[in-house]
């Protein structure tokens, strides 16, 4: 009978409560092959806070993004930098994020849900075009804030291997393209306008 996984989100509060600043590189160790789990959920859960999102949202959906497509080519640990890994996490920040999204999380934790391992290439996908989502400047009502929760779902589904999770984030990630596709003209100008302001 196959174990049980890690219950990372109880190791992740505990490090993060730890005295003294925590780098990524430590959190990547603790996660050992839940790593691509935690890194979508590291860098999305910024997303979700107000003030920080409108800055966050472009650098977090790149880097989700090539964890997407690294997951779903079926490369065993994402390649991270080590000047990246030496950075150390805004504890408070992430803290606060991570409790508001268990909270929504303890909904979807209902007695006789299934843990088995997740299709990794399929997952991959998803998670990549999400990314792509969340990087793309959305001049929407919570344009940054509903791809990130997707991929904060994700990055949970990875950790805590709940296929269900996964299929309720397909869903949403659907749904959130027909959200974007529906205003494709302004979104447009929103990034053509972007570019604009990147290249003066």
């Amino acid at each position: 009978m196959p174990s049980r996984p890690k219950p990372f989100f109880e190791t992740l509060y505990a490090l993060l409560d730890a005295e003294g600043a925590v780098t990524l590189g430590a959190l990547l160790d603790a996660a050992g092959e839940q790593t691509y789990g935690l890194l979508v959920l590291l860098l999305s859960l910024p997303s979700l806070i107000p003030g920080v999102n409108l800055g966050m949202a472009p650098v977090g959906g790149l880097g989700i993004l090539a964890m997407g497509l690294q997951l779903a080519w079926g490369v065993p640990h994402p390649w991270v930098p080590r000047r990246v890994q030496a950075q150390p996490i805004h504890k408070g920040h992430i803290k606060k994020a991570l409790a508001r999204f268990e909270t929504q999380l303890d909904r979807l934790r209902w007695p006789g849900s299934v843990q088995r391992p997740l299709n990794r290439r399929w997952v991959g996908l998803v998670t990549a075009w999400t990314g792509f989502l969340l990087a793309i400047p959305v001049p929407l009502p919570f344009g940054n804030v509903l791809p990130a929760a997707i991929l904060c779902l994700l990055g949970a589904a990875l950790l805590e291997e709940r296929p269900l999770w996964a299929w309720v984030a397909t869903a949403a990630a659907l749904a959130n393209t027909l959200y974007f596709a529906s205003s494709f003209g302004l979104i447009a100008r929103g990034t053509l306008k972007a570019i604009h302001a990147i290249m003066q």
